[in-house]
């Protein structure tokens, strides 16, 4: 089966669940109570913002699709981190990802010891071994110590109510782009449909590179 038939199924049935996603959201109960927060929404960033050019990724640690998007991305972000400014923001389907409010956590802990994308990379390239596990903080944990973070802080960090504030901030802002499932891609402020491959997503960037050196 090629990757690029793959991707297609993954995506496709997260968009079906997407709806259960967008259904019920308003009773999660992750949402901390506080639906209306002033928290300001993440800022995972990397690259180089030369061009002006966004690409925000809202992601899932624990859905498939991302999990094939990510060797994409990362094959992308090689490419035009000199040119453009790569951001990832919290969009974790609770309803039909079990594990995943936990590893989101876990990737803001991490964040706030400087580590954020050593652990979303760690956390997509061990996606089997954690997504089914019923000891996933233990799990995650270990993660945080091979990354040379401080385990006590890191713990304290990842049960608190400000990292979850912060991710509820990041799952509203990707309802008001109207995404349904994940990944979901913006290029400068606009959703795009999900790129097929490398290839795809890189004309997309030319576009919109293109379009903001004439602007």
């Amino acid at each position: 089966m090629s990757n690029k038939f793959f991707i297609g199924i993954l995506v496709a049935i997260a968009v079906v669940f997407g709806f259960v996603l967008l259904n019920d959201r308003k009773d999660s109960p992750d949402d901390g109570g506080n639906p209306g927060s002033s928290q300001s929404a993440s800022s995972h960033t990397k690259g180089s913002d030369s061009t002006g050019v966004v690409l925000v990724e809202y992601g899932d640690f624990e859905c498939p699709a991302c999990g094939a998007y990510y060797p994409i991305v990362k094959e992308v972000y090689e490419e035009y981190k000199d040119r453009i400014t790569f951001q990832f923001r919290h969009f974790p389907l609770v309803q039909i990802h079990p594990n995943a409010m936990a590893a989101h956590r876990a990737a803001v802990a991490a964040d706030k010891q400087g580590k954020f994308w050593e652990m979303h990379d760690k956390l997509y390239e061990s996606q089997s071994q954690w997504s089914s596990a019923s000891n996933v903080s233990t799990i995650f944990e270990s993660f945080a110590q091979e990354l040379g973070l401080d385990v006590a802080r890191f713990k304290q960090d990842a049960a608190s109510s400000e990292v979850n504030s912060l991710i509820q901030t990041d799952i509203r802002e990707a309802q008001k782009l109207g995404a349904s499932s994940t990944p979901t891609f913006v290029i400068d402020g606009v959703k795009i449909d999900n790129p097929r491959d490398a290839e795809a997503f890189k004309a997309l960037i030319e576009e919109a590179i293109k379009k903001k050196s004439t602007s």
